[in-house]
């Protein structure tokens, strides 16, 4: 297993979060600490880079799904960016994709979250 490490980037509304490891229950724990310190305001959007996330386990994915609850019921949203195979396919398998918002980019996520028009 390779331990989580995090890196943070503040925009005015947005907090993009970029991560490397294994998001498993030992991270999992980690990550919701990370998040709570890192956003400004709690109507704030975060962007999760998760290029270098190979792993997603279950207690990741409820750390997600809380996150987005939470950022949500303060006006902003959580946006997944850059998925590895293995973290699309338990959001897949788990019914969680189509809840989260996922991009394939950080740039578009940045964008989606500052409801910018991508087609410009």
């Amino acid at each position: 297993m390779t331990p989580l490490t995090f890196a943070c980037q503040h925009m005015p509304g947005v907090t993009v979060i970029s991560m490397a490891g294994d998001l498993d229950a030992a991270g999992a724990d980690r990550l919701d600490a990370f998040i709570s310190r890192a956003r400004r305001q709690p109507g704030d959007h975060v962007v999760l880079d998760l290029s270098e996330v190979s792993l997603l386990g279950h207690s990741g994915l409820r750390v997600l799904l809380n996150v987005r609850a939470l950022t949500r019921r303060h006006g902003g949203d959580l946006h997944l960016a850059c998925l590895q195979e293995s973290p699309a396919r338990l959001l897949n398998n788990t019914g969680a994709r189509p809840v989260l918002t996922v991009h394939h980019s950080v740039e578009q996520a940045i964008l989606a979250a500052l409801h910018i028009d991508q087609t410009s």
